[in-house]
């Protein structure tokens, strides 16, 4: 078995999420991605602690990316403009040419109750973590949730849109039509709601 060559951590993803999409999550052992790439079951060990954690590896680089997108916006910006700016800047982790891949991912997220609910929870920890960001900034409490939770909410509701088979705008745009669409939804709600 090769087990000197570089990049084992990508290599060992790449062909999980292939067996995952073609024999599915449950029947595809850890041995047998290890072994699809000619690798050993202990090497896949020291790169990922189950095979959950092929498809949410990267999770801590994603909410890196939500960050800097808040740390790069000016010091004025409103809690919603630090959202869109986090909304940016997470857009550039999936470049287009990353779509079938994400496509892929998700297909297979999607047959799995528990990895449903590990996706849930990943934006959730996204949430908490943007959440964090804008009280730094000097948000109050109440704010900086509500706009931190619709951040998640636009993010999900964007990636979703982004993997359709059809799609070909970018995620950084359908992400700001998604923000748009909030922003006149509660515009128009608060004209009516009354004092």
């Amino acid at each position: 078995m090769v087990r000197w060559e570089p990049g084992a951590a990508e290599r060992l993803q790449k062909a999980a999420l292939e067996l995952f999409a073609t024999r599915g999550f449950e029947q595809t052992t850890t041995m047998e991605i290890a072994e699809s790439v000619g690798l050993t079951e202990r090497t896949f060990f020291r790169h990922f602690s189950d095979k959950r954690e092929v498809l949410f590896h990267g999770q801590q680089l994603l909410a890196d990316a939500f960050l800097a997108g808040v740390d790069s916006a000016p010091a004025e910006a409103s809690p919603l403009e630090l959202v869109a700016a986090a909304l940016q800047s997470s857009a550039s982790f999936f470049p287009d040419e990353r779509r079938a891949h994400s496509r892929t991912r998700q297909s297979v997220i999607d047959q799995n109750p528990a990895l449903r609910e590990r996706e849930r929870h990943k934006l959730a920890s996204i949430a908490t973590t943007l959440a964090d960001a804008l009280r730094r900034r000097g948000v109050d409490e109440v704010a900086a949730t509500l706009a931190a939770e619709s951040g998640a909410t636009v993010f999900s509701i964007a990636f979703t849109q982004w993997i359709r088979e059809d799609e070909q705008r970018s995620l950084a745009g359908i992400a700001a039509e998604v923000l748009r669409e909030l922003l006149t939804l509660t515009a128009t709600a608060a004209e009516r709601i009354p004092r």
